[in-house]
């Protein structure tokens, strides 16, 4: 199992091999870009990766980390406040992720035009978003009357802060809604775990033509959610979120291999191809080590975070020059669209597996951040 001394010298090559080095117009962490050869744009890989640039820089008051996230969102945000990379007609909830850290940058700095972007996040697209009849917003234009776990990271930590910041506790109460939606909707009763998706028409090849659901419990979508109803909590002190989370922690711990790892598919150990992959359970990590901080949760959990931490961190290689290698991080997961994702097992174990990718280090970023607050340390000396 990897120590506290391992998993330290991991997060400072990433700070000074990958993050600190990267051209914001060409980050070395975006895999998705590299391999499909994309042009960079405002996403929320990207955007992840900063929100665990600014958790270590206020942990350790290191000036060049938030020196690099207004450096690298600068990049993408106009001074006026724009973001030409995006079109809020596309309802995208992955652009949303980063409007959490134009709040936080606009704290810090203030500087107009983080406020300005953060903003027009809400007020051209989230005030706009299509929902679902529960009042769940759709998790993209082209992703019609679904709801997917990711959304639940992706929009509604930054709904819930813009309200806060505005004084609109309409827009929290929204938040906490969208949230017991997904409790009430998506939750398998026997297991404790939730489905990737929900196709409100019933209509789609992944959806069961009774309930709506995905076949499937996926990981990382959970590691979505769990991140974000910590993140909620936080913000809101909201008892019915914090029991949603406890309950989901405790769910997932269950299915914890022996090492700490769990599993792309978490419930279907049975399956030869089934592999433990990382960024889901360092999503896991984060979520369960800062519930706990909070008061959430009691030690078994704080237990289940570390192991997880402590077994993804055997999966990081470091090279002879310094720079870490995070292995098993599947690149992406989705339902339907163009490549027809039907949700099945078969499919979610035929997404392409690939390392050093941020929604992997990201997550590894923020879990190790959790540990060296609850353990009331600051360890990681840059």
């Amino acid at each position: 199992m990897t120590n506290n001394r391992q998993l330290k010298a991991a997060a400072i090559g990433y700070i000074e091999r990958l993050v600190i080095p990267s051209d914001p117009l060409q980050p070395l962490w975006n895999r998705e870009n590299f391999i499909f050869r994309k042009t960079a744009k405002w996403n929320y890989i990207d955007s992840c990766m900063i929100r665990s640039v600014l958790m270590l820089h206020e942990l350790t008051g290191d000036e060049r980390l938030v020196d690099y996230a207004k450096r690298f969102t600068s990049a993408y945000v106009t001074e006026n406040g724009e973001i030409p990379t995006i079109r809020p007609e596309d309802f995208n909830l992955d652009n949303i992720a980063g409007g959490r850290n134009l709040l936080w940058l606009y704290r810090l700095t203030g500087e107009e035009k983080f406020l300005s972007a953060a903003h027009m996040l809400y007020s051209e697209q989230l005030l706009h978003q299509p929902r679902l009849k529960c009042g769940s917003y759709w998790h993209k234009a082209i992703y019609p009357n679904q709801l997917w776990l990711d959304g639940a990271y992706m929009a509604l930590p930054f709904l819930a802060d813009y309200g806060i910041f505005t004084g609109d506790e309409s827009l929290i109460e929204d938040a906490l809604h969208q949230a017991d939606n997904i409790r009430k909707i998506m939750q398998d009763k026997a297991t404790g775990l939730y489905y990737h998706g929900y196709d409100e028409t019933r209509s789609l090849i992944w959806a069961d033509k009774k309930t709506g659901l995905s076949a499937n419990f996926w990981l990382r979508s959970m590691g979505w959610l769990c991140a974000g109803l910590v993140e909620l909590y936080e913000l809101t002190d909201d008892a019915p979120v914090g029991e949603m989370l406890c309950d989901l922690l405790s769910s997932l711990a269950k299915y914890q291999q022996p090492s700490g790892m769990l599993l792309q598919l978490p419930a279907l150990a049975h399956i030869p191809e089934n592999y433990p992959e990382t960024s889901g359970t360092l999503l896991f990590s984060y979520a369960s080590l800062k519930a706990c901080r909070l008061g959430l949760c009691d030690d078994t959990l704080k237990t289940a975070g570390m192991s997880a931490l402590s077994a993804a961190g055997d999966f990081i290689t470091m090279n002879p020059d310094g720079f870490p290698v995070l292995r098993n991080v599947c690149l992406m997961g989705g339902l339907g669209g163009g490549q027809n994702r039907d949700g099945s097992a078969g499919y979610y174990l035929s997404e392409k597996i690939v390392e050093n990718d941020a929604k992997g280090i990201a997550p590894f970023l923020m879990a190790y951040t959790e540990m060296l607050r609850s353990e009331n340390a600051q360890i990681l000396d840059v």
